[in-house]
C-alpha cells in the first residue's frame, strides 16, 4: 500500500537537525516536509503513523563513502542493480542517501560506474551521485588500492570526472600527485575534491584548499601522519573551517583518542562507513581485485592483515560516536546527516527536518540507535 500524499508521523522526540522537540508530529506532503506540529494540532482526518513509545525521529543518514553492502561490491559489478542492492542494505541501518564509491580502477570501469549512477539516480532519490576514490593517489599510501591502478591524471580525465549530470561527484585524490589546475577545474565544475591516500605536505595541502579542495577522506588513514616539523594534511584539515573530514568510528581504523582529537578541530567532522559487502549481507568474505577479503570481529582485512574498508553501518557509527567519543546523541546525528549534506552542497534541502526539505527520516530507539524504519522522499520502509 502506498504512503498517502499528505500524512504525519508522530514521535516522543523529534530531532530536527538543530534541536530536539517533544511529543511532535512531522507533517509530510508528497516528497517534502510540510512542517512540524504538536500532536494536538494535527487536523482531523489526516493519516497518522505513530512511532512506539521512546522512539526518536531524525534526519535520514547520509553516507558519502559506500563501497558495498548486501554482499555486493561496486567495483566488482558497477551496475544500477548493484547500486540498488547496496542502497537497500544500508537503508535498513538508517542511511537514506549515499554515494556509491568506486576505488581505484580502470578508465573503463570508471565510465561504467558513472553511467550506472546516472541511471540509478533516475530510479531512486537516495542515490546522490558518485564518489571516485582514486586513481590519482600516492603510491606511498595506497592502502588496499591496487598499485597497478594508481596513475597520473590525463587531459581526458577532467571530462570524465565532470560528466555526471544532476548529481554530486566527489573525487578523492592526492594533491601532490595532480596539478593545481586539476583541482581548481574540478572545483569550478562543482565537483567536491577530497584529499586521501596522500603524502602531501602541510603547504601542499593548504595550497590545494586554496585551489578548491574541501574534503578529507577517512582522516588519519592512508595519509602523511602528524609530525613535529611536518604537520602534513591532518593539521591542515583540523584548522580549516571551510573543510569537512570523514571519520570511521569502528574501533579499527582510528584510535579513540585520535578521533576525540579530530573533534576539537575547526573543520567539520562527518561520519562515514567506508562500508564493504558484508554490511547488510550474509557472507563473511568477498573479493576485491581478485583477492579474498575476510571479516573477523568487525575487521575487514586481506590475508596479510591490511585493512580493506569497513564492516560498519551508519547506525553503529552513530552509536559508537556516542559511546566512545563522549558526544551527545544530537551531535552524532548531525555528523551523520547535516554535516555530509553540507559537504555535498545539499544542506539547503537535506540533513534537516524542516519545511521544504526532502522527507528523509529515520526512526530509531535512542539507547542503542536500533533503526525501526526510514522514509525516503516521503515513502516509508520498515527495517527488517
Amino acid at each position: 500500500m502506498s504512503t498517502p500524499k499528505r500524512h504525519a508521523v508522530t514521535a516522543d522526540s523529534v530531532f530536527d537537525g538543530i534541536t530536539v522537540r517533544h511529543n511532535c508530529a512531522v507533517v509530510i506532503e508528497g516528497k517534502q516536509i510540510a512542517g512540524i506540529a504538536t500532536r494536538r494540532d494535527l487536523p482531523d482526518g489526516l493519516a497518522v503513523r505513530d512511532m512506539p513509545k521512546g522512539v526518536w525521529l531524525a534526519p535520514g543518514f547520509i553516507d558519502v563513502q559506500v563501497n558495498g553492502g548486501g554482499d555486493r561490491l561496486f567495483n566488482n559489478d558497477p551496475t544500477p542493480e548493484t547500486i540498488s542492492m547496496i542502497a537497500a542494505a544500508h537503508r535498513r541501518f538508517g542511511t537514506t542517501s549515499l554515494l556509491p564509491t568506486l576505488i581505484s580502477d580502470t578508465d573503463e570501469k570508471m565510465r561504467q560506474a558513472i553511467a550506472a549512477v546516472q541511471t540509478a539516480m533516475q530510479a531512486s532519490p537516495g542515490i546522490l551521485g558518485i564518489h571516485l576514490e582514486g586513481p590519482f593517489l600516492s603510491r606511498e599510501k595506497p592502502g588496499v588500492h591496487n598499485p597497478e591502478m594508481i596513475r597520473a591524471a590525463d587531459s581526458h580525465h577532467l571530462a570524465m570526472l565532470t560528466s555526471l549530470k544532476g548529481g554530486t561527484t566527489v573525487v578523492t585524490c592526492a594533491p601532490e600527485c595532480v596539478s593545481p589546475r586539476f583541482i581548481s577545474e574540478l572545483a569550478n565544475s562543482a565537483v567536491r575534491v577530497s584529499l586521501g591516500h596522500s603524502m602531501a605536505t602541510y603547504e601542499e595541502t593548504r595550497s590545494a584548499i586554496t585551489d578548491g579542495l574541501t574534503g578529507f577522506t577517512h582522516l588519519f588513514n592512508a595519509m602523511r601522519p602528524l609530525a613535529s616539523r611536518e604537520p602534513g594534511p591532518i593539521a591542515a584539515a583540523l584548522e580549516a573551517a571551510g573543510c569537512w573530514y570523514g571519520l570511521i568510528v569502528d574501533g579499527e581504523h582510528v584510535s579513540i583518542p585520535m578521533l576525540k582529537f579530530a573533534l576539537r578541530g575547526a573543520g567539520s567532522p562527518m561520519l562515514v562507513t567506508d562500508a564493504m559487502p558484508p554490511v547488510g549481507g550474509s557472507k563473511a568474505s568477498f573479493t576485491l581485485y581478485g583477492e579474498e577479503i575476510t571479516v573477523e570481529n568487525g575487521r575487514c582485512a586481506t590475508k596479510d592483515g591490511k585493512l580493506a574498508g569497513a564492516a560498519i553501518d551508519m547506525a553503529r557509527a552513530v552509536s559508537n560516536a556516542v559511546r566512545f567519543l563522549d558526544l551527545t546523541l544530537t551531535e552524532a546525528l548531525t555528523y551523520a546527516s547535516l554535516s555530509p549534506a553540507r559537504f555535498l552542497g545539499l544542506g539547503d534541502h537535506l540533513g534537516r527536518i524542516a519545511p521544504g526539505y526532502r522527507a528523509d527520516l529515520v526512526a530509531f530507539e535512542p539507547d542503542n540507535v536500533h533503526v525501526t524504519g526510514t522514509w525516503l522522499a516521503g515513502e516509508y520502509a520498515p527495517s527488517a
